[in-house]
């Protein structure tokens, strides 16, 4: 059955897959929903029988209708390759007790290589479906792995451009130096005097600037988004929660149709809603277990039913989750909200306006999937050493926040529901403020030093990702103010 996809805000247009890939964004700065969320065809034990690339075309096949199968399996067939140092692509690792979902082990490192690896072909050909001739613009903000991974994505993708800002003192020293020596003459990176709220919120004013986009036209240029608001980065992120459950009853750790839960460290949402759409499809997902650091937003959301992000930015040692707007929830804000795009709207011109907004209590009561927490920093530290110092195994700042905010649920509930908790990235991305956990004695070492110490005690290879950035020269050092993003993009296409 087609799968169409319709705004957030104004559903009266419906538009195919490759049409929201496109555009990224609607025009009404909506984010595409698609109009049903489709059951899996095959069964859980077939599934299991697949390696990742199949799994994900069982998936993406059924949001991804008017994708034909050979379009859609070469997209797949060169996103899951050679690139991903893991043959199985998500590996699953089990330590004390919770199966960690190695998210890491694409080209940067990160999670978001899982979806970047594959958003270009998928964008690609949707613009040939399309009859596009535009060169496409990626204009995406980054607090800090989307950047990198979009970049490498796109480098050098005939017929594309990418500009990448992120907020120049907010991202870890490895992954700032990951974007300014990326290599592509179509790429381009830009630091910007700002928060990650800041550039994000820039990025959605240049999509929704109609002057903007008339001028673009004229010169043969139009934008479409790489970030997790584009409905071509939520679906394939949807395949490795149904990978994961399909490797947990092959190994036989979990009974075919027994629940398990999902854990996700979250910033923007879009990571967690692909795990409760794969519910939807018919995992027997039990609880979507919020983690967010101490900027606890959605925390406080899943509490109180109140949005609020007039508050204090904290930088803090996992900062692809400092974020106060996290995007993705505005899509199931219009789920909850009987998927009525008059009363999503209104809800957004409120977080606009006045900075929050309060959901109904029949709303909330539909959100009981959901548990939310948050860990501090130094529960953060904590539980990175904790791991370590009990089973050997280093896991990042982000897959630790996830994992102390599930021993506080565990604490809580004493739920021993089997349970897969994503690991966002490698600790290597974060060498100083994993090591500084595990011990302070490493403070005085440099950040490569202690790329090579943390392979000693991890037992645990350099990734290519690291090796390839010690020696690399910067090549993009473009550094302006949040009011001076529009200009800096005009001058970048030469718009006069």
């Amino acid at each position: 059955m087609e799968v169409l996809y319709s705004s957030t805000r104004e559903d009266l247009r419906k538009v195919q897959a490759s049409e929201a890939i496109l555009k990224g964004l609607s025009e009404d700065g909506g984010l595409f929903v698609p109009d049903h969320i489709p059951a899996l065809e095959k069964s859980l034990r077939e599934l299991s029988e697949m390696n990742y690339q199949e799994v994900a075309y069982e998936v993406m096949k059924l949001f991804l209708t008017d994708f034909t199968e050979d379009e859609l399996k070469s997209c797949i067939e060169k996103a899951y390759d050679t690139k991903f140092d893991t043959e199985e692509i998500a590996p699953l690792v089990e330590a004390d007790g919770t199966y960690y979902l190695e998210l890491f082990h694409g080209a940067t490192i990160a999670f978001k290589d899982m979806a970047l690896s594959i958003l270009p072909h998928l964008m690609i050909t949707s613009a040939k479906k399309n009859h596009v001739e535009d060169t496409i613009v990626i204009l995406t903000a980054t607090s800090g792995d989307t950047g990198k991974a979009a970049l490498a994505g796109f480098a050098d993708v005939e017929g594309t451009k990418i500009i990448v800002f992120y907020p120049k003192n907010g991202v870890s020293p490895i992954q700032e130096k990951q974007m300014v020596t990326q290599k592509g003459k179509n790429t381009f990176v830009v630091g910007i005097h700002g928060n990650f709220d800041d550039a994000q919120t820039g990025v959605k004013q240049l999509f929704s600037d109609k002057e903007l986009a008339r001028e673009m036209a004229e010169n043969g240029l139009r934008f479409s988004s790489a970030n997790s608001i584009n409905i071509g980065r939520l679906v394939p992120q949807i395949v490795y929660y149904v990978y994961a459950y399909a490797k947990l009853l092959k190994e036989g750790r979990i009974a075919d149709g027994e629940k398990m839960n999902v854990v996700v460290p979250t910033g923007n949402f879009g990571n967690i809603l692909a795990a409760f759409y794969a519910k939807d499809m018919g995992i027997p997902i039990e609880k979507l277990i919020c983690a967010s650091n101490e900027n606890k937003v959605l925390y406080d959301f899943f509490r109180t039913g109140d949005y609020n992000r007039n508050r204090e930015f904290v930088l803090t040692s996992s900062p692809s989750m400092d974020i106060l707007i996290s995007s993705n929830l505005e899509r199931l804000i219009y789920r909850i909200a009987g998927n009525d795009a008059n009363k999503n709207a209104a809800f957004m011109e409120a977080l606009t306006s006045a900075g929050s907004y309060r959901i109904t209590e029949e709303m909330k009561e539909q959100l009981s999937d959901f548990y939310g927490n948050y860990a501090s920093e130094q529960e953060t530290a904590d539980r990175i050493k904790a791991l370590y110092e009990k089973t050997g195994y280093v896991i990042d700042t982000h897959t630790a926040v996830a994992s102390a905010v599930y021993e506080k649920y565990k604490s809580e509930t004493k739920d021993g529901t089997v349970t897969v908790l994503a690991s966002t990235a490698s600790p290597f991305k974060f060498t100083r403020s994993v090591m500084d956990a595990i011990d302070p004695k490493y403070d005085s070492m440099s950040d490569f030093e202690l790329v090579d110490e943390l392979s000693k005690i991890a037992n645990v290879k350099v990734p290519n990702a690291i090796e390839e950035i010690r020696t690399a020269p910067v090549i993009h050092d473009t550094v302006c103010d949040k009011s001076e993003m529009k200009e800096t993009v005009k001058n970048i296409l030469s718009i006069s």
